[in-house]
């Protein structure tokens, strides 16, 4: 999830869910309560796919540990590092569950990033060893078709127009298409006319193994997620008030 992403992605959200401005962030990573952090990573997913789930949670001294084993084959966690920014910041909060495919290629990356932090590697230097990676075939995308469920009602990260990292309300799928461009697809996602990324289009997650072809949910669906998810918002703003929605996204 990086700053390709982020870019198109976030001018929806603002334009759809303006986002609340959070404090001064630093570099040290804030642990979460662990239930609290387990109930954000399954509210990427359906309710009712939910109980099947494996859930990691994280550790920023050691990286992520299980906290629960699932039987699907789906794997969720809270993203809080970024590694394709080149930049550490505490205040990232990505929920997001990979199907099985993507457990192993994709989440897999993530995990190795949140270990390579809590290890010492510097940003830049952690930026560098993952494209690597990539590079040297130790990472691969999925081998056959998938996605990431990314539904919900609450994220944080960055992006346009000012690159600042803002809290937002943006339930979405991620369907894996490495190489695939919007081009292939006849997608013309236009960053400045937020309507035109309600189609499907192709996001390039700043490699050619990190395309997505990403779908968010209708306003009617989204408007169901803040319902249904309301305890968990008001938990999450009363944790840090980074993580606090604007009025209007509810």
């Amino acid at each position: 999830m990086n700053i390709v992403w982020t870019f198109a992605l976030t001018v929806i959200a603002l334009a759809m869910a303006p986002a609340r401005a959070g404090h001064a962030p630093g570099t040290t990573i804030q642990s979460m309560p662990d239930t609290l952090e387990t109930r954000l990573a399954l509210s990427a997913m359906p309710p009712e796919l939910r109980d099947a789930a494996t859930v990691y949670v994280l550790d920023p001294a050691n990286g992520y540990g299980l906290a629960r084993q699932g039987s699907s084959g789906v794997a969720c966690l809270v993203q809080r590092t970024v590694w394709e920014l080149g930049d550490f910041r505490d205040d990232i909060y990505i929920p997001l569950c990979y199907d099985a495919v993507g457990t192993k290629t994709y989440l897999r990356v993530i995990m190795d990033a949140a270990a390579l932090r809590a290890s010492g590697t510097g940003a830049v230097a952690l930026k560098a060893q993952i494209a690597g990676r990539f590079r040297d075939g130790t990472y691969a995308a999925p081998a056959k078709a998938g996605l990431s469920y990314m539904l919900a009602p609450v994220m944080r990260t960055v992006g346009p127009p000012d690159m600042q990292v803002r809290t937002m309300a943006m339930p979405h799928l991620m369907f894996y298409a490495p190489g695939v461009t919007n081009a292939d697809i006849g997608a013309h996602p236009d960053l400045a006319a937020p309507g035109s990324l309600r189609n499907p289009f192709i996001d390039r997650q700043g490699i050619d193994e990190q395309s997505y072809m990403i779908q968010l949910v209708g306003d009617a669906e989204k408007a169901r997620i803040l319902a249904d998810e309301q305890a968990l918002i008001e938990d999450l703003c009363a944790y840090r008030d980074a993580l606090c929605l604007a009025p209007m996204t509810h």
